[in-house]
């Protein structure tokens, strides 16, 4: 094997690398976006596919989530929606523990809560229940909510 050909493998399996940490690394985010959205979107009762749409085609163009599959994003969402089905305080408390754990990074927290204030325009309508959810995902993320409009 010439050293030319040695670097360029190398190089090839530290760019392998990066991915895998890089997806390792921003699964707390994927958590904590996707239990944001299914807080926001059951905050009036009903999740449209309107809000799914939109929450699909938001996480997969950020640049932070486009490592992981769509199927990841919608088998993370679905998660979270499966544990309001079986207990309206069990959903909401893994869903508050997942935003938790991004608690301290600011550029992370402000982008889950663009995307769940996003989510809640996405059928037209941002009613008193969005906007107390909202209120209290940007508390649990250690945002002021007035920086929001909230």
């Amino acid at each position: 094997m010439s050293f030319a050909s040695f670097i360029s493998s190398v190089k090839q399996k530290s760019n392998e690398l990066k991915d895998e940490v890089l997806k390792f690394k921003n699964k707390k985010f994927l958590n904590a976006a996707t239990a944001g959205t299914a807080l926001i979107a059951l905050a009036d009762g009903d999740v449209s596919s309107e809000e799914k749409k939109k929450m699909l085609k938001i996480i997969e163009s950020n640049d932070a989530l486009s490592v992981f599959k769509t199927a990841d994003v919608i088998g993370s969402f679905n998660e979270f929606l499966s544990n309001f089905e079986f207990d309206q305080d069990v959903g909401e408390s893994k869903a508050f523990e997942a935003l938790n754990l991004l608690k301290g990074d600011d550029v992370a927290c402000r982008t889950v809560m663009r995307l769940i204030l996003s989510i809640a325009a996405a059928d037209g309508v941002f009613d008193d229940n969005e906007r107390a959810i909202a209120v209290k995902v940007a508390c649990e993320l250690g945002l002021n909510a007035a920086d929001f409009e909230l």
